[in-house]
């Protein structure tokens, strides 16, 4: 549970003498905030961070001589500070406190823990308290699934998601979660639908922020995606909106789609099986009045994918129903769509054939949409297909509701 911080002026003593790297250490009496070194998390015996010091860079399962006397602490780490009223990072509801990583000393204060038994130093909040990433889960398979949201071959629809450190997180279909890389954070653009690659096995388009390049993950048919391919050398930085679609030219392969930031155009990069071929115009213009596409799959049960696109202006959502190589007229799906920051294209997670579509809400949402076991940013929805273009009324999916915390979900 997260604690309010108390602000405290830092001293102008300098440093105390530091002691060997990650050792909890003692200051000298009457230490004070500003003696916590960079890098550090400290802790004090009195609510005015002052007297014997704590010092370390790693967790702690046992506090020893510091067992329940810590009232005051400073995190000049970069990551988060959890305190356990029990030994061994124990947790029950009212029995876990965090701060935020303050590597510049500018705010100390307490846990806001009557006692402190155990500390650990972890890379985002939610870790204090359960794993890394989301609780996820499908709920049937779908008869008709092929590669599309199956990483792991099992025909349930499976998960990726970027944590605010940058690791990627395999999402199961079946339950739990595994981590599968790091320095993720490097991307700007992410998305999968699909085989790229020609071997049956789903993979991962990923654009380099840095450079512009585009990159295909190559999926290993485990979960884990392996060695990258450049797809592009460069230039992909003005585009927006890159969405694997799956096979909109009917050739068999996934193909890749773009809005051009300057023009608004859209464009068709069709896959190859080796890389993505000479891009073709879908769209004259007007795409930047999208804020969101999104590849469903096939929504209608005419046996071809189908493009949704939300338009910002007004937050109604679009159906473009497909034809080799075009997009037929809109249809409109619905309105009051705004409210959701992301979407997932996932297939079949629903009972039934019918492809379904995954949300998050943004900040915009209210309990009388997503119901009352979750309200605000970060609920995951469902929107069961009805297998003729249009989505059954959403629900939020029970358990962990704390999505917004994931800096890419796809």
């Amino acid at each position: 549970m997260r604690k309010t911080m108390r602000r405290g002026l830092a001293s102008l003593l300098g440093l105390a003498t530091l002691g060997a790297l990650g050792v909890a250490t003692a200051a000298p009496a009457q230490a004070e905030p500003s003696d916590c070194p960079k890098g550090y998390f400290c802790a004090w015996t009195t609510a005015h961070a002052t007297g014997t010091m704590l010092k370390t860079t790693k967790s702690m399962a046992t506090l020893g001589t510091w067992d329940n006397k810590i009232q005051s602490v400073s995190n000049r780490t970069n990551q988060y500070a959890c305190g356990y009223d029990e030994p061994n990072y124990t947790t029950s509801y009212w029995s876990v406190g965090t701060r935020e990583p303050d590597p510049g000393g500018t705010e100390w204060g307490g846990f806001g823990l009557s006692s402190v038994s155990s500390i650990k130093i972890v890379p985002t909040e939610r870790e204090c308290t359960g794993p890394a990433y989301p609780s996820w889960s499908a709920v049937s398979e779908g008869s008709t699934r092929s590669s599309f949201a199956n990483l792991d071959g099992n025909l349930l629809a499976d998960l990726l998601v970027r944590d605010r450190a940058g690791r990627l997180w395999f999402l199961p279909g079946s339950g739990g979660g595994k981590l599968i890389g790091s320095g993720w954070n490097a991307m700007n653009a992410l998305t999968r639908h699909g085989d790229f690659s020609g071997d049956g096995k789903e993979d991962v388009i990923a654009r380099e922020a840095s450079t512009g390049k585009l990159w295909l993950y190559k999926g290993s048919g485990t979960g884990y995606v392996g060695s990258r391919v450049l797809l592009g050398s460069g230039g992909w930085n003005s585009m927006n909106q890159l969405t694997a679609f799956g096979d909109l030219t009917g050739d068999g392969r996934s193909d890749l789609l773009a809005v051009e930031k300057s023009t608004g155009k859209l464009w068709l990069y069709p896959g190859t099986g080796s890389g993505l071929g000479a891009r073709k115009p879908l769209g004259s213009g007007g795409w930047n009045a999208m804020n969101a596409l999104v590849a469903p799959g096939d929504l209608n049960g005419d046996g071809k994918a189908d493009l949704l696109a939300r338009e910002a202006s007004t937050g109604k959502l679009w159906r473009y129903p497909t034809k080799p190589g075009a997009l037929g007229s809109r249809l409109l799906v619905g309105s009051g769509w705004n409210v959701m920051k992301t979407f997932v294209g996932i297939g079949n997670v629903e009972y039934g054939d019918p492809n379904d579509l995954l949300t998050i809400t943004g900040s915009g949402a209210s309990t009388s949409l997503t119901g009352n076991s979750c309200a605000g940013a970060g609920c995951m929805m469902v929107y069961p297909g009805k297998g003729t273009g249009g989505l059954n009324p959403g629900y939020g999916l029970d358990g962990d509701y704390n999505w917004d915390d994931m800096n890419a979900v796809f």
